[in-house]
């Protein structure tokens, strides 16, 4: 096995820090691994010159709460840990559903969901991976349930069994056709079971089978990946080591990439200094839609909310295009539904229902209904939670509504924690929200709202509850996303939420840097296996 620019067989980090510094002059990064194995026949001889190394440095505001994958489930921590460790099934770029990674898996029954591993996985010191760390790892991460990490997303897994050593079953309580997607995140990773304590997080190590290892990390601070070329899956990495640095704010993240010390930057860049990156010849912006979604949502609890008439006359004014230009500087996409593009089944449900927005439309909803206008309304909003454009967000909806006669807005402010006991107790008519995915299925942005958590903002609906339980137990693909385009469509219609916009993820590099946009997951994290310089 060759093991190219990487960490070499035989060969520990201290040594490859060494021969690193010494190609790249990147510092002394000073860690140490257990050797990997015999000498590697394809090192420079001596009296040859060393290849260059592919070496990458990503700056970023994101700080690393946790190495481990059973630990809390945030997005810095799931850059480092979807670098290191290895899941049975991934996503990759374009292609919504998940594929094999390090095993093929499939529903043998609707409550029996078997996986076959690759032959010949190991772990970068030497251990074989086996079915055996598939159960230790997900009874371990369920085990402690770790505040802030994922094990709750996993209920509908009753137990995990392993017939033989290249074969985990997962045994279900119930059919759950979100499982394939729940096993590409994170905290489905597999660690290695002679390496990792099943009672405690292991916080400054990390052994997993991805394409990188650990190298070295210095908490709050840094963290340097080498390339593993012991992987076997679709993510092997095309350089041989990043090392991601932790800044303190966006000043800092802008010098890092604008002055070199950086090639890759990304989380924490506002509208203003992503403007002026634009217009830099010597750094490319690359952007692409991400997970996360803003909407309003109608708090039942308000008689007036109560009512469809109001909710739909809402719905049939709001002019997204006109809150993306002046709230976000179109840094953000409209939304015309609950699921965003890019995952599956995912329908325009309420451009379908509402087409563009419409006065008479509108009025001609009221009137049906009975109901004078201008029909007052309660808008809350909070400052600091979702980010400066919040503001200049709920002043265009007001605007929008009462230039149309309709609706006479009050807007209505608190901070956070204030904020979520209000919206809860009914203080707003309507009010902003926003939702970050904790796994990459559309189920995960309808649930929430049919199922009344974590929003709580009352909504009944038997259709939109029979639709829901249909998708989860459909296991044919194309079935599930007709299931789903339908539950999207009722949303439309009886409105308990209308959706805003879309968020961008926005990655600033070198004009160099090649296969970026592949990089970044819709999650808001980045893969770096396929980054060239």
């Amino acid at each position: 096995m060759s093991w190219g620019h990487g960490l070499g067989k035989g060969e520990t980090v201290s040594e490859w820090v060494r021969r690193l510094s010494a190609a790249a002059a990147v510092g002394a990064l000073g860690a140490s691994l257990a050797a990997c194995g015999q000498p590697d026949d394809s090192a420079p001889h001596p009296g040859q010159p060393s290849p260059k190394l592919l070496l990458l440095r990503l700056a970023t505001t994101d700080s690393v709460s946790s190495l481990d994958p059973a630990g809390p489930y945030d997005v810095g921590s799931r850059t480092v840990q979807a670098n290191l460790f290895q899941t049975l099934l991934t996503i990759l770029p374009d292609k919504p559903t998940p594929v094999p990674d390090a095993a093929d898996c499939q529903f043998d029954s609707p409550t029996t969901y078997t996986c076959s591993l690759k032959e010949h996985l190991t772990f970068p010191n030497g251990h074989e991976l086996t079915a055996s760390d598939v159960k230790f790892s997900f009874d371990r991460m369920v085990r402690l349930k770790t505040p802030g990490g994922a094990a709750s997303l996993f209920s509908s897994v009753k137990s995990v069994s392993t017939p033989d050593p290249l074969t985990a079953v997962f045994n279900l309580t119930a059919p759950d056709a979100r499982l394939p997607y729940l096993l590409t995140t994170t905290a489905s990773s597999i660690v290695d079971e002679q390496s990792y304590p099943a009672n405690k997080l292991l916080e400054t190590k990390a052994i997993g089978s991805g394409p990188y290892q650990l190298a070295a990390y210095k908490p709050g601070q840094e963290v340097t990946l080498a390339k593993f070329a012991g992987y076997r899956g679709p993510r092997a990495a095309q350089n041989d080591g990043v090392t991601i640095s932790v800044m303190k704010d966006s000043t800092a993240l802008y010098q890092a990439v604008t002055t070199g010390k950086a090639d890759l930057a990304f989380h924490g860049f506002g509208p203003s200094l992503l403007d002026n990156l634009r217009k830099s010849d010597q750094v490319q912006v690359v952007e692409t839609n991400s997970a996360e979604v803003r909407f309003f949502a109608f708090q039942m609890k308000s008689l007036l909310a109560r009512k469809p008439a109001v909710r739909r006359a809402v719905a049939q004014l709001i002019d997204r295009p006109a809150i993306a230009k002046k709230a976000y500087g179109d840094h953000v996409s409209p939304l015309y539904s609950v699921v965003p593009s890019g995952f599956g089944g995912q329908v325009d449900a309420f451009k379908t229902a509402y087409k563009q927005p419409s006065k008479a439309a509108a009025l001609a909803i009221l009137k049906e209904a009975n109901l004078t206008a201008p029909v007052p309304l309660t808008v809350g909003w909070t400052p600091t939670q979702y980010g400066a454009g919040a503001k200049a967000e709920v002043l265009e909806l007001k605007r929008q509504l009462e230039a149309s006669g309709l609706f006479r807005v009050t807007l209505r402010s608190a901070e956070w924690p204030q904020y979520q006991q209000a919206t809860k107790a009914g203080a707003y008519d309507l009010y902003q929200a926003g939702w970050i995915p904790e796994y990459p299925d559309a189920d995960d942005y309808l649930a929430p709202f049919v199922t009344d958590v974590p929003f709580q903002n009352g909504y009944r609906s038997a259709a939109a509850t029979k639709l829901l339980q249909q998708e989860r137990t459909e296991q044919n693909g194309l079935k599930r996303d007709d299931l789903i385009g339908q539950l999207q469509s009722v949303i439309a219609t009886e409105v308990p939420v209308i959706p805003s916009w879309q968020g961008r993820v926005a990655v600033v590099a070198g004009k160099d840097v090649q296969n970026v946009k592949a990089a970044i997951d819709p999650l808001s994290f980045l893969y770096l296996s396929g980054l060239r310089p």
